[in-house]
């Protein structure tokens, strides 16, 4: 005859559910794997039709063939889809933190209005015909925009709301300078009419090697900043209750968001809504701690950016519909949905 065993012995034996933070470090382990099969599926599906043995071909017997130089420039437009996904990612995580915005994106403060000014006027003025030389003006144009925002948000005395104002009001002066060169020059309209709308197509080793140490830099620099944005995020008494230096903090997420944004920007136009959409996704199921919500966008925007890029690449073959539209078709109806939303107004 069976014997149950007495319920002290069956909550001993019994297996320990798992603890929140284990799900967590589950989850952004099956997120990488996801984020390599994403990549995967970008060098291997495109405009141009291959087969799995030419593509198989070009990344391990590389020998110049039509198929071989097709996969060699997947290969680089998914690397740089990974860098520009990551960068906007983290970039949004640590803006919505900043300016206690949950709409915030890396649009918010100006940044990709610096950036994309600063290209039109290197064409215009300056005659520069390539990334690899207006790569170095965009990513200026971010970083003066980003100082400005912070001279003209305080300074020292720096808030969310006079951030956030003071990057609304620079963006709208600098997109009617933009538009305004680009009317009265068709050369500069000819020239920026695919890099306005974001994309990967002109990717290269070039300029993958050029954007790479700005984006690894504001990557560290974000990821270090965890902490004392989450002791913001309870408030600036809070915060220095607790610690934190308000100032020193705001200035270097300043800091890392231009770097990320601009080095972004600069190499693929500027691409709305990944920073917006991703921390919004990740915080769904992370919560608000940012230990956990800098990592998590840092993987899974690069998923949502080469999916986007592959989806371009398939509904209009034999040509491709930019990655900056397709993120703008799906982000469009995610940002109506989350204004909509009771929560929205707070983090």
């Amino acid at each position: 005859m069976l014997v149950d065993s007495p319920p002290e012995q069956r909550a001993e034996t019994a297996p320990a559910p798992p603890t929140r933070r284990a799900i967590r470090a589950i989850g952004l382990l099956v997120s990488v794997v996801i984020l390599v099969l994403v990549a995967l599926a970008s060098i291997a599906i495109g405009a141009k039709a291959l087969s799995m043995g030419q593509v198989w071909h070009g990344l391990f017997q590389d020998t110049g063939t039509y198929g071989d130089v097709v996969v060699a420039d997947r290969i680089s437009r998914t690397v740089l889809g990974l860098l520009v996904g990551a960068a906007l990612g983290l970039a949004g995580a640590v803006l919505q933190a900043l300016t206690r915005n949950p709409l915030a994106d890396p649009g918010l403060l100006g940044i990709n209005a610096g950036a994309s000014a600063a290209v039109v006027t290197a064409i215009t003025f300056f005659g520069v015909t390539s990334l690899s030389g207006y790569v170095w003006f965009a990513f200026a144009g971010a970083a003066v925009v980003g100082a400005l925002v912070w001279f003209l948000g305080g300074s020292r005395g720096a808030t969310p709301v006079r951030l956030a104002l003071a990057g609304t009001a620079i963006s709208a002066a600098l997109y009617g300078y933009l538009q305004a060169v680009m009317i009265l020059d068709d050369v500069a309209l000819s020239r920026m009419r695919f890099w306005t709308v974001g994309s990967l197509s002109s990717a290269s080793d070039s300029a993958i090697l050029q954007v790479l140490p700005f984006i690894a830099v504001g990557t560290l620099l974000a990821l270090s900043l965890a902490r004392p944005l989450n002791a913001m995020e309870m408030g600036d008494d809070t915060a220095k209750a607790l610690g934190a230096n308000l100032n020193r903090t705001r200035a270097l997420a300043m800091l890392s968001a231009t770097v990320l944004c601009g080095a972004a920007t600069a190499a693929c136009g500027p691409i709305m809504f990944v920073g917006l959409m991703v921390p919004h996704v990740v915080r769904s199921f992370t919560g608000p701690d940012l230990r956990w919500i800098l990592p998590y966008a840092t993987i899974l925007s690069p998923v949502l950016l080469l999916g986007a890029d592959v989806i371009g690449r398939i509904i209009a073959r034999p040509s491709e519909l930019q990655v900056g539209i397709v993120t703008a078709i799906i982000g469009g109806p995610v940002f109506i949905y989350l204004v909509r939303r009771r929560r929205t107004a707070q983090l």
